[in-house]
């Protein structure tokens, strides 16, 4: 695991294209402490950086940027090669001869071997840059899942990339804001993929990689797409796949060389993989927990039932509201992009590095693949709420609290969807506090990707789950808050083999059942005590709306520019609105 960074720019010096490279691979020390590298081609201009996070081969057969023996082909990597073993066995039957134990090395000589269709074969998470030196062509590429963050910006006949946006401005390349970004926040509560904070700085789609030419032309293809799906009805066999291929994937994700844990809440997802995780190896298992003063919020019978049983070692710890206080700016800081979401993830992190750790498992994944998430069950409302007048849902804006979000019912877009479902602010709230108008925010958030009529069934709440709360929200704030710590976040509920056969699983079944998670609960019903599945969902959550309330930077409407601004946080003080709304408007007001 790793941060990378590169730039291709042939109007510098190799001497001011290192310059520029170390300085943003310095920006992004944090997530790489252990290591640093910067390869620079003086003739091509190409040149790439990499701070390194020891996980697998902790020598310095690892370093980066690495080569082959050649020196034809180079790479910076950041991920996990979950079959890279498998991959090794293959390559080393081609006559390949290797210099180290890394994953990494699989990466460069799958590339050398294989070409771009190596790209398909990687199992894990990962973006990596390759700098092909016959071919004069850089690729860069993303893993299917979009778990591994990579940026990118093709502005000015150049190409600088880097897995955090904090590079690109350390290194004042693209340094300007993209003034659409106070609207995604304030809208979604995160900036969605491709767009970033910054104007010409895009997310790599997951699934894809972009093949830079020397003549400062480039391609963005996509390498991997799902095949069509044949759904599998037998209830039997679906349980022993599921418990099969989960067991398999966190089998494969405690591979390391460096000290592991599991991130442990007290649920379903959590307390799965940690009893997993303890089946494998018990004594060498370390958790992380959490817990409050709060009781509401507190979890630690859960948490304790899992670890008598897991026999681990656990580290707990208590977070309080002087906590939250303390450590709010840095926080901030580590988010590198706006969010409303990775404050539990920053926290839990830090504790899970304080323990030695250098990687985790995470149950990310889990309610987006099992319709774990209430809006599964309102999504079949969401049609009727379309047949509603048009005068309705644009009265519905003027009237404060919830009802602002059926706004959104008038559009046709998944956005809107999406919006409706898990928004913040509707669309001419967000143009009272902007000071802009209804239809500039509505053309920025729905102008791309319409759609037609669709079933509103928990397939597309799926769907919507995946490719827009998990991906844009969970995934991105996930990496970017316990890389702040050096930390590494595995999510085996990601698996590809798991994923694509859960996919496959009949819908009646992957989320039927008296209660959500049915299936998953009934795969593992020998390991998962009754204590842990059958109470109300509570999620990976903190106290933030009583913290954030007592938190005077937070709620202190004299702080606030704008009539509409400050009658927000009146209504947040009062205790009428949810925290991520109030959380929210306190980014775009101290950016803006």
């Amino acid at each position: 695991m790793c941060r990378i960074a590169g730039l291709v720019d042939k109007s510098l010096s190799a001497e001011e294209l290192l310059a520029t490279v170390t300085i943003m691979c310095d920006s992004l020390k944090h997530g790489g402490p252990d290591d640093s590298g910067v390869y620079c081609d003086a003739a091509t201009k190409v040149c790439l950086g990499n701070r390194r996070l020891a996980i697998v081969d902790l020598t310095a057969n690892g370093h980066q940027p690495m080569a082959d023996a050649n020196q034809t082909t180079w790479l910076t990597f950041n991920g996990e090669i979950y079959n890279y073993q498998e991959l090794r066995s293959e390559l080393a039957s081609l006559g390949v001869k290797f210099h180290s134990n890394t994953d990494t090395e699989i990466v460069l000589q799958a590339y050398i071997n294989w070409g771009t269709e190596s790209f398909a074969r990687l199992k894990g998470m990962f973006a990596f840059a390759v700098y092909d030196a016959v071919k004069k062509s850089v690729y860069l590429v993303r893993d299917t899942n979009g778990i591994k963050p990579l940026y990118y910006s093709t502005a000015g006949n150049k190409l600088a990339f880097a897995s955090e946006i904090r590079a690109f401005k350390a290194a004042k390349l693209n340094n300007s804001d993209d003034p659409r970004w106070p609207v995604w926040l304030l809208a979604l509560g995160h900036i969605p993929e491709p767009h970033t904070t910054l104007k010409d700085v895009q997310s790599l789609p997951k699934g894809h990689f972009l093949c830079w030419s020397e003549n400062g032309s480039f391609l963005l293809e996509q390498y991997f797409t799902k095949e069509k799906i044949s759904y599998i009805s037998n209830e039997k066999i679906i349980k022993q796949e599921v418990f099969g291929l989960m067991s398999q994937a966190v089998q494969r994700q405690l591979v390391a060389d460096a000290s592991i844990g599991v991130f442990l809440s007290g649920g379903i997802d959590s307390s799965l993989i940690t009893l997993l995780a303890a089946n494998n190896d018990s004594e060498r298992l370390n958790t992380i927990s959490v817990f409050f003063d709060e009781k509401n919020y507190d979890e630690r019978a859960y948490q304790n039932a899992i670890t008598q049983i897991a026999n681990c070692n656990n580290h707990k710890h208590l977070v309080q509201q002087q906590d939250f206080d303390a450590h709010l700016i840095d926080i901030l800081g580590a988010m590198d992009m706006p969010t409303t979401d990775g404050i539990n993830t920053w926290f839990i992190s830090k504790y899970a590095h304080e323990a030695g750790l250098k990687a985790v498992l995470s149950g990310v994944g889990a309610d987006e693949l099992f319709g774990g998430y209430p809006s599964f069950n309102r999504m079949k409302y969401l049609p009727y709420g379309k047949l509603m007048p048009k005068w309705a849902s644009q009265m519905a804006g003027m009237i404060d609290g919830r009802y602002k979000k059926f706004e959104y019912l008038r559009y046709n877009h998944p956005m809107a969807d999406y919006l409706f479902l898990r928004g913040l602010h509707g669309p001419a709230q967000i143009a009272e506090i902007l000071d802009t108008s209804e239809a500039e925010v509505t053309g920025i958030l729905f102008n791309e990707n319409r759609h037609g009529t669709r079933a509103y069934d928990k397939e597309y709440a799926a769907w919507l789950e995946t490719n827009l709360y998990m991906q844009n929200q969970l995934l991105r704030d996930t990496d970017v808050l316990s890389m702040s710590h050096g930390l590494e976040v595995r999510v085996p509920f990601l698996d590809e083999e798991l994923m694509a056969f859960v996919e496959q699983i009949d819908p009646s079944i992957r989320f039927g059942g008296r209660q959500p998670k049915q299936i998953l609960i009934e795969a593992f019903a020998s390991m998962l005590p009754k204590a842990i599945w059958d109470r109300p969902k509570m999620g990976f959550t903190f106290p933030l709306q009583r913290w954030m309330r007592n938190n005077k930077h937070v709620s202190d409407e004299s702080l606030y520019r704008g009539k509409a601004a400050k009658k927000i946080m009146k209504k947040f003080q009062s205790g009428t609105l949810h925290w991520s709304r109030a959380f929210a408007l306190y980014q775009v007001q101290a950016h803006v």
